[in-house]
């Protein structure tokens, strides 16, 4: 199953075009896509079931009616280091029994399709696939973890990289990746059964057509599974919450010279299966 939130309304994905979620269902769902992530289980009975394609209308003409399929998630969370090649490029020793996590603001949740100011010179790209959860978790073995997504969408976890690094340690990481507009996801939400090998999917993203990232998630050093087990073995993780899983090599900041967002560049991200986001970048105050 692919959801969809477009013009302000939940949507199923079909051949034909967009099932109206509230509309179908005579309104047993609300047409607010963060809502249904509470009742993930019974959407995805109903979604499943006779008369829910009842009403389909056409995808929407503008990509900017196209909103983040988690539009305003509790917790945000962000795992940082979790590809080798990143972490070379880094410069950074590679965890290995434990995560590093950072959060991102839900202020900084936007859409696929979006204008994005950038606050200065310094901000960086990197291309992650997002889990967004449809049950809540708490000391779940990674064994069942997979049992607790709701789907996969693509993100960027866009960062100011003076903010993020300011000193002393330890360093700003979560408000240099929380500025207005840098977390955008989308444009679908897919649920993991709709992937061949939903731990091996292919990510990237190019800057003004130049290939500048791309990985599998096979290469992440903890899966999804171990970051969901390690994430609600501390706290609880709810229906709707997103995790930002880490990016593959290839960021701005590494590269000699440096590779940053500059007002006018396009930023487009795509991950297989998911499908492709598209971004520009204005100056601040534009």
């Amino acid at each position: 199953m692919r959801i969809i939130n477009a013009d302000g309304r939940l949507g199923v994905v079909v051949p034909g075009g967009i099932v109206d979620v509230e509309r179908a269902s005579g309104g047993v769902f609300s047409a607010d896509a963060q809502a249904v992530y509470s009742r993930w289980d019974e959407f995805r009975a109903w979604a499943s079931g006779p008369g829910a394609q009842d009403v389909v209308l056409p995808r929407p003409a503008d990509p900017a009616a196209v909103a983040a399929p988690a539009p305003r998630p509790r917790q945000v969370f962000g795992i940082g280091l979790n590809y080798r090649d990143h972490a070379r490029e880094a410069n950074l020793e590679l965890p290995t029994t434990s995560l590093v996590v950072f959060t991102k603001f839900p202020s900084s949740v936007t859409g696929p399709f979006a204008t994005i100011e950038l606050p200065s010179e310094s901000v960086d790209y990197e291309a992650e696939l997002v889990v967004v959860l449809g049950r809540e978790a708490y000391k779940v073995p990674s064994s069942g973890a997979w049992d607790y997504v709701a789907g996969l969408t693509m993100g960027q976890d866009l960062s100011e990289r003076e903010v993020q690094f300011t000193p002393p340690a330890p360093q700003q990481f979560s408000l240099g990746k929380s500025f207005p507009g840098f977390a955008p996801m989308g444009p679908e939400l897919v649920t993991p059964d709709e992937f061949a090998h939903p731990d091996d999917i292919e990510l990237g993203c190019l800057v003004n057509g130049e290939q500048l990232q791309k990985g599998r998630t096979s290469d992440m050093v903890f899966s999804v599974p171990a970051i969901i087990a390690f994430l609600s073995s501390v706290l609880p993780l709810y229906p709707g919450d997103v995790i930002f899983t880490g990016t593959p090599a290839g960021i701005g900041w590494a590269r000699q010279p440096k590779k940053l967002l500059r007002p006018g560049d396009e930023l487009v991200s795509y991950a297989e299966t998911i499908g492709t986001m598209r971004h520009h970048f204005v100056a601040s105050g534009t």
